[in-house]
């Protein structure tokens, strides 16, 4: 049977089969699949420092090795920060130009955050599962800022961190007024400028991940380079101003090699000021079991400041050290809605 087309061409008409079929490159026959490895190979590893999408990772089975990762595709753009603990597959060998991948992020047992300040909602993590923070203040130059350090009590009993208070500086002015602030807390206390023995710090230290946190110019990078001999932390002097210049630009974890167990400080960037806008009060109170009891008591809508504000808030009723610490954590709580960076 003979057919014209439109065009005048005679085509003979025949039977199709699959060799006329056409397919359009590019187009997907079939939706990608969402099943993933399970890479039950994966080793567990810590993450010590963090640069431009390239993790420093060391593995929990040795630590002598420092592997470069990049995260998988499908962790997305999960935020992952120095002292997460994650799974590792591919060359976990440390050569140079070798990379790994890190395919799974594991729970946190405790984050340290902060914002830029009180009204920004962005929050960023600082460092994860850390078990103490250092905060590190000078008895001068910079002079200690109580305000600067409430906010980092108040961000580390918020973050599950049980905080360290530490003192450089202190052949320049006694300390003994300034610390008198934070004594009710049961917060421990250690010099540790360069003319002080570390031994107090680093019964402290032994056996944790700690982070260390402070303004800038108060002697932070000192005090890790005299923690981790060849860790050589950047140093700066303190500005005219009397604030200091930022010297660690990045977090990173360091080993220390001389102590018991496996024992790490965390050096963080110098900070000028420590948003709480991610902080609740019962985030606070929640950190002591006999004042987060008695707030039970409190009228709904207490902001457990006390008079005027508060008359019948049920902090006032506590007796005897219970009382000091609690008017310790008010002072803290009137620093949170002060909105006092310093």
């Amino acid at each position: 049977m003979i057919r014209v087309s439109t065009k005048g061409f005679a085509l003979r008409q025949r039977e199709f089969d699959e060799s006329d079929v056409r397919i359009r490159p590019g187009k997907r026959t079939r939706p990608r699949t969402k099943t993933r490895p399970e890479h039950l190979d994966a080793e567990m590893a810590m993450v010590i420092s963090v640069d431009r999408g390239r993790w420093g990772c060391v593995l929990e089975r040795d630590h002598s090795s420092t592997v470069t990762a990049m995260r998988a595709r499908e962790l997305g753009r999960t935020p992952i920060v120095v002292g997460d603990r994650v799974s590792l597959v591919g060359d976990l060998s440390g050569k140079p130009g070798s990379l790994a991948r890190i395919v799974r992020l594991e729970a946190r047992t405790s984050v340290l955050r902060r914002t830029a300040d009180d009204t920004d909602p962005f929050e960023r993590i600082v460092v994860a599962n850390a078990e103490q923070l250092l905060i590190v203040v000078a008895a001068a130059d910079p002079p200690p800022r109580t305000g600067f350090v409430e906010r980092a009590l108040i961000a580390a009993y918020a973050g599950g961190i049980a905080p360290i208070l530490g003192i450089t500086k202190g052949d320049l002015s006694d300390p003994a007024e300034f610390t008198v602030h934070f004594e009710k807390l049961d917060l421990p206390i250690v010099r540790c400028g360069i003319d002080d023995g570390l031994e107090p710090l680093t019964t402290l230290l032994a056996g944790s991940v700690t982070a260390l946190l402070g303004h800038s110019g108060v002697g932070k990078s000192t005090l890790v380079n005299r923690l981790v001999p060849g860790a050589y932390r950047a140093t700066g002097e303190v500005t005219g101003v009397g604030k200091g210049r930022h010297t660690s630009s990045q977090s990173v974890a360091l080993r220390l090699d001389q102590l018991p167990g496996p024992s790490w400080v965390v050096d963080t960037p110098g900070v000028r000021s420590f948003g709480l806008a991610h902080i609740d009060v019962n985030d606070v109170l929640g950190a002591f079991a006999d004042l987060a009891e008695a707030a039970e008591d409190c009228s709904r809508g207490c902001n457990h400041l006390g008079p005027p504000e508060d008359p019948e808030c049920a902090l006032d009723s506590l007796e005897g050290a219970s009382h000091a610490r609690a008017m310790a954590v008010r002072r803290m709580l009137e620093a949170l809605r002060s909105n006092d960076m310093w």
